[in-house]
């Protein structure tokens, strides 16, 4: 542990101008208050706060930033109150500490509605400062590096979330140092086996991949000699996360993964940069589709540089980055970069970087409208967290958009009035429908129309942004909705009754939201208003609650594990036959029959979980099976732990795949043609019409393992006119 000098001497390494006496002050108020507080490891409390002030500090960050980051933690863990903080520093201290400190007083349900409270009461603080979040970031950067300290479960726990919020926000605020080390330790501790492997290979090519970054940039240098430039040339290798992530993508392994290493070239102006690219692209030859021009189009968290992919001399291809000096430094400290309560900066520049923040605007707008805390979580993985596309308007403003947005998240973005009344789109100069796919670079001009009737619940499948979906649900909401809620909800009681039921005990909340997810509507009013139309929602939700509601009664009336243990020994003693799932009972129970469940239809490479049924054998169910998860706690004395054995040639699994199709001639046989490609047998197939000019199609595969799941998924994905492919 440093002694106060020590670390004060740290900072000052870092940056000169810092205000010691008044940082020392407020690690002296850290250290009296953390007295006798010791970290899992064992070692004095006080080494975190200490750890994320010097990660501030190497950030760039200012006195009160700092201070903020040595003081984090005391309000939260020790009798330490906010008003004492404003007498002994100030209220601007007591913003960024009150920013960070959970909400540890308040009682919550359950862990996602507590994460999600902590996370709305965070953002809510970023929006009077955004250093809060800074800090925020800077503390779990050190808890992640002191994590093998912690249990396995919540290592596990936190490196997920981790990866799930605090990477993306880290990439949001273009603090890549932070975000790429986030990740890099997230991997170890969820994918330990993978990650030890990758690195191992990773490394055994450490010298092959110098020796090619050193030639590379030796041939640059030579071309660059007559120019004339101030410029400093580096070559890295990809972070092992970001490799993991492409091998997985791309369903590769690292020797099949050419783009490994980066060559980044840093020079004085713009006007350099893209000289620079010229004198690059004369010696190797660029691959088309590969070249960013981030320079002309800057991503949401300011990040700049032109990238080019090119094929090297010995025919793999390799990436070049080229920026300026300012541009590098916002590349890797981002919003820190450009810190806003630095002095020397003019109220312009402070309404850029404001302007540059507009995503932060746009989750409080979130935070305001969601009440319930999984759709809070939810819209800010989907919209805040998601790769971008970047489309022009007729004018060539650019407008910034979750991938995968249509022409009407767009009209949304541009104005509310617009979205309402859009009625289609034209996509560089050709009309397309308002479910169209945007890419980078379109330009797109909406058409509206007053005598439009406005959004339908239909709409809710087409918006990819939470923006553009909550402002339909407001719509719905206001115009009509009250009545179609009503008449929902009766149209249902009434259908279930028909059943010899009790709609009540039916249709009660859970269930309800059950049926919600299963039938993707945002909520369960938005289900009741398209339950009031009738025809096929209405008779599929009324029989979905039945089958669940006859699930629970059935299961209540199972025997206990033992008896059905000993029923089972009587009837079902046999050795498996030539259908052999290939599946391992633990616990001495694998003389039993073996059989997978329909309802979820599990593959190798599933998690699986086995039942005890009475007098079926063994049923074995996907652990996310929603059979599973509904199990009544009475009932989870009947699991037992199952496994798959090694995988064998020539085994298949039935497995359904949905797929949602434009209704185009010769959808079939692509579909067809591509299972063909890839020697997979159709088991069954089941079309039906939605009634927008779609198909929802039910392919029975016979497949060998996720991973052959999840290729077939990839190719049918790139077929035109299918909307989404995903399994059940």
């Amino acid at each position: 542990m440093q002694s106060k000098n020590e670390f004060l001497n740290t900072l000052l390494n870092i940056n000169s101008n810092y205000d010691v006496d008044l940082i020392g002050r407020a690690l002296d108020k850290a250290m009296e208050l953390h007295t006798g507080q010791m970290r899992k490891s064992g070692e004095p409390y006080i080494i975190h706060p200490m750890s994320v002030a010097v990660i501030l500090a190497q950030l760039g960050m200012d006195e009160a930033t700092i201070i903020g980051g040595l003081l984090h933690d005391v309000v939260e863990d020790t009798e330490y109150t906010r008003e004492e903080l404003v007498k002994d520093f100030n209220e601007e201290i007591a913003l960024l500490v009150d920013g960070v400190t959970k909400l540890g007083a308040i009682k919550f349900d359950n862990k996602e509605e507590a994460q999600a409270e902590n996370l709305r009461k965070m953002f809510l603080a970023m929006s009077k400062d955004i250093r809060v979040l800074i800090i925020k970031l800077a503390d779990r950067l050190h808890n992640m590096r002191t994590l093998e300290y912690m249990t396995p479960e919540k290592r596990r726990e936190k490196s997920q979330e981790t990866l799930d919020i605090y990477a993306p926000l880290a990439s949001r605020l273009g603090i890549y140092t932070i975000k790429f080390e986030l990740e890099d330790i997230a991997l170890m501790y969820l994918k330990p086996d993978e990650y030890r492997q990758l690195s191992k290979e990773i490394t055994a090519k450490k010298n092959q991949r110098e020796d090619f970054i050193n030639q590379t940039m030796d041939e640059i240098k030579d071309a660059m000699k007559d120019m004339n430039l101030n410029y400093d040339i580096t070559g890295r290798s990809k972070h092992i996360y970001s490799i993991y992530k492409k091998m997985r993508l791309q369903d590769k392994q690292l020797d099949e993964i050419f783009d490994l290493t980066a060559i980044r070239i840093i020079v004085e102006t713009v006007r350099d940069c893209y000289a620079v690219l010229g004198i690059v692209h004369t010696i190797w030859k660029p691959i088309p589709g590969r070249f960013k021009d981030y320079i002309a189009m800057p991503k949401a968290n300011m990040y700049q540089s032109l990238h080019t992919t090119v094929l090297g001399d010995n025919g793999e291809p390799f990436e070049i980055q080229i920026r300026t000096y300012e541009m590098h430094r916002v590349a890797e400290y981002g919003i820190a970069a450009h810190w806003k309560y630095k002095e020397g900066k003019s109220g312009k520049e402070n309404n850029n970087e404001d302007m540059k923040l507009a995503w932060l605007r746009q989750t409080l707008e979130w935070q305001q409208e969601l009440n319930d805390p999984k759709e809070f979580l939810d819209t800010l993985k989907m919209d805040l967290f998601s790769t971008q596309v970047f489309v022009f308007t007729p004018k060539g403003e650019v407008i910034d958009l979750p991938s995968g947005s249509t022409p009407l998240d767009f009209a949304y973005k541009i104005h509310t009035d617009v979205g309402s009344h859009c009625v289609g789109a034209k996509v560089n100069g050709k009309m397309v429908t308002i479910d169209h796919a945007l890419q980078n670079g379109d330009i797109v001009e909406i058409v509206t129309s007053s005598n439009s009737s406005g959004p339908s619940v239909d709409w809710l499948k087409i918006a990819k942004s939470s923006s553009a979906r909550n402002k339909i649900r407001q719509w719905l909401k206001r115009e009509n909705k009250g009545d179609d809620v009503a008449r929902g909800k009766d149209a249902l009681d009434k259908n279930i009754r028909k059943k010899g039921l009790d709609p009540q005990l039916v249709a009660k909340s859970g269930n309800i939201n059950k049926a919600v997810k299963e039938f993707s509507y945002g909520n369960s009013d938005e289900l009741y208003t398209q339950i009031s139309r009738g025809g096929t929602v209405l008779s599929k939700v009324s029989n979905f609650l039945i089958k669940i509601h006859t699930d629970e009664v059935n299961a209540k009336k199972e025997e206990t594990k033992e008896e059905a243990i000993e029923s089972m020994n009587k009837v079902d003693k046999r050795p498996r036959k030539n259908d052999d799932p290939g599946i391992i009972v633990k616990g001495g129970l694998d003389n039993l029959m073996i059989r997978t469940a329909r309802c979820c239809n599990p593959v190798p490479g599933d998690k699986i979980i086995g039942f005890i049924t009475k007098g079926r054998g063994i049923s074995v169910h996907r652990t996310d099976c929603p059979n599973i998860i509904s199990l009544p706690a009475e009932e989870t004395s009947r699991l037992i732990d199952v496994e798959w054995e090694d995988m064998k040639l020539g085994k298949s699994y039935d497995v359904d795949i949905t797929v949602i199709t434009s209704d185009r001639k010769g959808i079939f046989s692509d579909i067809s043609r591509a299972c063909e490609d890839m020697d997979i047998h159709i088991a069954g197939v089941n079309a039906k019409p939605q009634g927008d000019d779609t198909l929802k199609i039910t392919l029975t595969l016979s497949i060998a393992s996720t991973q052959h799941m999840q290729k077939i998924q990839r190719v049918l994905r790139n077929i035109q006119g299918i909307i989404s492919v995903y399994r059940g």
